[in-house]
């Protein structure tokens, strides 16, 4: 009997919680994320990924709250995914999904260098991104960065190669004035895989930081989550659709600025 009180206990902080995401947009901070003072500023944003899917997978209840208020988003994709040599079929996947997440599509780019290939052991050079993506800044007048933290969500290679090419290459060995940059905030396995009810720890997260350091970014549309990762149809396999049913970074995301050191 017992069993059956925690099983329904816990499908009741469930539905809840997407509740919550669903009817309250995300938690006010002192200083809410893209404003100046409060007031509204129309701003020029990069989304720096490795992989076509990524944007999908973790990312999207950010894109959605950018996407939303009016800013221009840009997404920068720094492989094709070749691993299984796929890329070709990769590259138009993330053009569909990016439509579904309501990102024009002459805003999203994606590169295929020898020296930036997707795969597990595959060392992307941090100078050659810091390079490429200060190109995209100064093409697009791009005023904010938000990328990975330096664990990458999943610990993969090519994710930690992009948070280290940001920020100790192109912040810190080539200072960009004023440009903020932002990380994708990596949780514990726990949290990780409990889905919408990974909302109350980052709200209380946020609450004890400043906006000026972190932010909490409900999804107001977490089934776009799932429509967008569907167009990635050469990854929409078991497990992946049991990710993002599953997956705390389909319900929130938290965002830490990234300071130099």
């Amino acid at each position: 009997m017992a069993w059956v009180l925690i099983v329904a206990s816990l499908v009741v902080l469930w539905v809840a919680s997407l509740c919550k995401i669903l009817y309250t947009s995300s938690p006010p901070s002192r200083n809410s994320f893209l404003t100046t003072g409060g007031a509204f500023q129309k701003r020029n944003v990069l989304l720096v990924v490795a992989h076509p899917d990524d944007e999908s997978m973790f990312f999207s209840p950010t894109i959605s709250y950018i996407t939303s208020r009016g800013h221009n988003l840009h997404i920068l994709c720094l492989s094709i995914g070749d691993a299984d040599g796929k890329g070709n079929i990769r590259k138009e996947e993330l053009y569909q999904a990016c439509a579904i997440l309501k990102v024009p599509l002459q805003q999203v780019k994606t590169l295929d260098y020898p020296e930036l290939q997707d795969g597990f052991g595959k060392v992307w050079n941090h100078t050659l991104l810091a390079k490429i993506i200060e190109g995209e800044i100064n093409s697009h007048g791009i005023d904010l960065i938000i990328t990975f933290d330096r664990y990458g969500v999943s610990g993969h290679c090519n994710h930690c190669d992009v948070h280290y090419g940001v920020r100790s290459k192109l912040l810190q060995d080539t200072p960009q004035g004023n440009i903020e940059a932002w990380e994708l905030v990596s949780t514990n396995i726990l949290r990780k895989y409990i889905g919408p009810v990974d909302i109350w720890f980052s709200i209380l997260d946020a609450m004890q930081h400043s906006g000026e350091v972190m932010h909490c970014l409900l999804n107001e549309h977490p089934q776009k989550s799932f429509l967008a990762m569907a167009q990635h149809s050469s990854q929409w396999v078991w497990f992946r659709k049991l990710f993002v049913a599953f997956s705390s970074y389909t319900y929130a995301n938290m965002l830490r600025r990234i300071e130099c050191m």
